[in-house]
């Protein structure tokens, strides 16, 4: 997909690979060159000084650092060996960043932090928190600058992409994604600077600052790479479950889908409150960075909202669109005479509907990659559309239908026609990547910047991604072929 050229204007002026973020008061800040590990302020305030200083506990052998096992920039790291089932970090319940200050801390301005907050959409709910960040790292003397002084001065998720580098994305899904994020940053700036225009100083959420697109990009990243979204038990200040949250210190943890800790949240006998910590699962050799598991994420979200690819992702996906005239190509391509993707029977057309591929409101996007390798509802509708028995095909309830791991519920032909289809499908989709595989890898050793790395990178996974689902695919139909070679002898 190509960025429309408009877009790719405003990118390019608003959205500058590095944050360009606003000047608050005193808090003058120079990033053009910044590196992803640069702080705020050159030289931060002690964070875990400051967490011990207020009622916070922190394992003596933890440390900020850089260099980890997996370190991506500054993280925490264990000085010395840590058993398992050690307390590393424990967060007082005023410690924590959410978005409503507590009752004794309002004034004024709250009020049109709300109004501001309640005109983003809840799909960029990293901007409402990104929104009180901003409140607090424009107050001179805030309890929370400790923290804020800490955070990064740039990021690397795709919203401060180039045109260019957002192009090179190759990927239609997350280039709609970035660009509709960027679109809406700078409708927000003019929402933003129209709300306040007459605001008095008293009452303005930003203490009289500006504050433009780069700005509300830095606080959306600031949040959307570091927040948690916290549940069960109650939370700081009477918030209700499911609140994002910014905890100082427990933020710097790298992710891992194999975690060697774990965040509990711990309630407090004297109080409804819940302390929120992080505990070792297992032991951390020295040397190693603490790591948290962010969730079973598939790399668009992981770089959309946390400026990273994790190359071999198990939860990673290909997002395709259902699309019947698609599959007839494919499925003639598979060698199959006269396919009927695009002109169900009416009973076929029935079973569609019952799988919200049909009618009004259907549900078009159907994935293949991650750990059912296809699509359920995908598997399930090519297997229908390509049996021929309406009294064969409904025995078989729908569920059933959806697993890779059934063996050829409708038959071996009917079920090898079917994952040849698959495999067309992926050859279709491989090809709509203007760039082959080899050609990435030729790129990535290159002198390229850290922006075109990633893009590139993000693509190379997703054609990866595809030829492994082709692999295991084409493996399912010679050991199907075999078998049915072996019942024809």
């Amino acid at each position: 997909m190509v960025v429309p050229s408009g877009v790719k204007k405003m990118v390019v002026v608003a959205m500058a690979s590095s944050i360009i973020a606003p000047h608050f008061g005193r808090r003058k800040l120079t990033t053009v060159s910044a590196s992803l590990s640069s702080r705020l302020v050159p030289r931060p305030l002690d964070l875990v000084s400051w967490v011990r200083r207020e009622g916070g506990f922190v394992h003596q052998s933890l440390r900020i650092g850089s260099g980890g096992h997996s370190s991506t920039g500054l993280d925490l790291i264990a000085s010395e060996e840590i058993s398992s089932g050690s307390d590393l970090i424990r967060l007082p319940t005023h410690l924590p960043l959410s978005f409503d200050p507590p009752e004794s801390a309002r004034d004024g301005s709250h009020a049109l932090l709300i109004e501001l907050a309640s005109k983003v959409p809840e799909e960029l709910w990293a901007l409402k928190l990104g929104l009180r960040l901003l409140q607090e790292r424009a107050t001179v003397g805030s309890f929370w600058w400790p923290y804020i002084s800490n955070l990064p001065e740039a990021f690397s998720t795709p919203i401060f992409f180039s045109g260019d580098e957002i192009k090179n994305l190759q990927y239609a899904p997350i280039v709609h994604q970035v660009n509709k994020r960027c679109r809406f940053l700078l409708d927000f700036e003019k929402v933003v600077k129209q709300t306040l225009e007459d605001v008095s100083f008293r009452n303005h959420p930003f203490r009289g600052q500006d504050v433009d697109a780069s700005a509300l990009g830095w606080a959306m990243a600031a949040v959307s790479t570091r927040a948690f979204r916290l549940h069960g038990k109650a939370l700081p200040h009477g918030s209700k479950s499911d609140i994002p949250m910014l905890l100082p210190l427990i933020d710097m943890c790298n992710h891992s889908f194999e975690p060697n800790a774990e965040i509990i949240q711990e309630q407090d006998n004297k109080s409804p409150e819940a302390i929120v910590k992080v505990v070792s699962k297992e032991q951390i050799q020295r040397g190693y960075s603490v790591l948290l598991n962010y969730g079973d994420l598939c790399n668009d979200l992981l770089l959309l909202d946390y400026g990273f690819v994790i190359p071999e992702n198990p939860y990673d996906t290909i997002e395709l669109k259902y699309d019947g005239v698609l599959l007839d190509a494919a499925s003639m391509a598979a060698g199959l005479q006269s396919p009927n993707f695009s002109s169900p029977t009416p009973w076929q057309d029935d079973l569609l509907r019952l799988l919200n591929l049909e009618g009004d409101g259907a549900d078009l996007k159907v994935t293949l990659g991650g750990p059912d390798v296809v699509d359920g509802r995908l598997l399930a509708a090519i297997r229908i559309l390509l049996g021929n028995d309406k009294d064969v095909v409904e025995k078989h309830n729908l569920s059933t239908l959806q697993l890779l791991s059934t063996k050829a519920p409708l038959g071996l032909s009917n079920e090898i026609f079917t994952l040849r289809t698959l495999i067309a499908l992926c050859v279709i989709a491989l090809g709509h990547f203007p760039t082959k595989i080899m050609e990435d890898e030729s790129l990535l050793k290159g002198t390229i910047s850290s922006s075109m790395k990633l893009a590139i990178q993000f693509r190379l996974r997703k054609k990866t991604l595809i030829s492994d689902v082709m692999r295991e695919l084409t493996r399912k139909v010679n050991t199907l072929s075999n078998e049915k070679g072996a019942n024809s002898a």
